[in-house]
């Protein structure tokens, strides 16, 4: 698989879960070739390895959503018969030392890229988002002086009527 169409599978596989970036354990199982009982087996003989912010099981309401939103079957139809795991970034990094094949440490590597240009492009929208608030709020500050100044220019070239002035037609 090309590097960049990788990377790309890589990122639409992200998803974000109570807050978290974070892949889902059949999408890392397809990665790396294994069956996802099998990754879970493995996760599962190394509990220790993988404490909640590493790693948990979507609830039942999450998992539906999930379900809406491939189109995957339900419970009672075949499918999974448990809700998915996912693996958050430093999940996902702990898998290397569960799961240790060639293709394994070559698709962690990758996800690790993937979730640091994620965390890259991230802090680039917030600059910008900083940098644009910056400029409106200076334009705003601009537009006030130069709207205040055209206020004053206009009353001083308007000639005031004095009020001793006869109105026409009286």
């Amino acid at each position: 698989m090309a590097k960049l169409e990788q990377d790309s599978q890589i990122e639409s596989m992200i998803y974000i879960f109570r807050g978290q970036k974070v892949m889902l354990d059949s999408d890392l199982a397809n990665l790396y070739g294994i069956e996802t009982k099998s990754l879970n087996r493995q996760v599962k003989r190394n509990l220790k390895r993988f404490p909640e912010d590493f790693m948990f099981q979507l609830d039942k309401t999450e998992a539906q959503n999930l379900r809406y939103q491939f189109g995957t079957s339900s419970f009672e139809y075949g499918g999974r018969r448990y809700n998915p795991y996912v693996f958050t970034e430093n999940g996902v990094a702990m898998l290397s030392s569960v799961l240790s094949s060639e293709r394994a440490i070559e698709i962690n590597i990758a996800i690790m890229r993937t979730f640091t240009k994620l965390r890259s492009f991230l802090a680039m929208e917030n600059s910008n988002a900083q940098k644009i608030q910056s400029l409106e709020e200076n334009s705003t500050r601009l537009f006030k002086i130069v709207f205040t100044k055209l206020d004053n220019l206009e009353e001083q070239l308007t000639p005031k009527l004095s009020p001793e002035r006869k109105k026409i037609g009286l």
